[in-house]
């Protein structure tokens, strides 16, 4: 009965109740499924540095016999800080190194948003917009580094210097908003901040990493609120018989 009730409340043309459901996680704005395309396929250049050979051989010597395959993550990293982003011949470079399928490398670089399949600039500009940094005001950043490039996000600027995009929690919510660029964090930002540290890499300077505000790391912004003493020396509080 009390489902005809509600059937007839909210009417029963097909179509005409509301299907209550949520979005499907989005884990990258990029495709899963490989395009081929003028700059990335499987005759693209790559081919690993002879240092990067040495460097590979080390990586692969860390795993037990049997269990080389383990490597996958670090060499596709390797790859991608040579060539600067992760074209499909360099999978099949480091499938090639491994004894692996190439379809086992797709999997990993499609999985982790970390690794670049269609190129990047130099720097890449990577902005949090996850709850704590929306709330401290990463739209306003974001939107002092859509106007000092002169780009949107997901774009590359024509110099093909900065590429931003805006992703999910980089895992510094304290020090919020930040951005990442390439290997380093810059946190506690205000939109003065963005705009210098994004005319130091123009200038062909490296800007200080870590938080804007003067805090050290990620302690309390008001200042310590415990361990702000000395530590007690050895045998503190231990009984004078032990």
């Amino acid at each position: 009965m009390l489902t005809s009730a509600l059937r007839a409340l909210v009417g029963n043309a097909r179509g005409s109740i509301r299907q209550l459901h949520r979005s499907a996680p989005a884990a990258s704005d990029q495709l899963f499924v490989h395009r081929d395309s003028d700059a990335n396929n499987p005759d693209t250049p790559f081919e690993f540095t002879a240092d990067n050979l040495k460097r590979a051989d080390a990586i692969i010597s860390i795993y037990p016999e049997g269990h080389q395959r383990a490597a996958v993550i670090p060499l596709l990293d390797l790859a991608q800080r040579q060539h600067g982003w992760l074209p499909i011949s360099a999978m099949h470079a480091v499938a090639k190194m491994l004894d692996m399928p190439n379809m086992r490398v797709y999997e990993v670089a499609t999985f982790y948003t970390m690794f670049n399949r269609n190129p990047v600039g130099k720097f890449h500009v990577q902005l949090c917009g996850t709850t704590p940094c929306w709330l401290c005001g990463s739209d306003d950043i974001m939107a002092a580094i859509q106007k000092k490039l002169g780009i949107k996000n997901g774009e590359t600027s024509k110099d093909g210097m900065f590429t931003l995009t805006e992703v999910e929690c980089l895992g510094a919510c304290v020090n919020a908003p930040m951005v990442q660029i390439n290997d380093h964090y810059y946190e506690d930002l205000t939109v003065k901040d963005i705009e210098g540290i994004l005319d130091d890499l123009k200038a062909g300077r490296e800007p200080a990493a870590g938080p804007r505000s003067g805090r050290f790391a990620c302690e309390p912004s008001g200042g310590l609120t415990s361990l702000t003493k000395e530590p007690y020396g050895p045998g503190f509080g231990v009984r004078s018989d032990l």
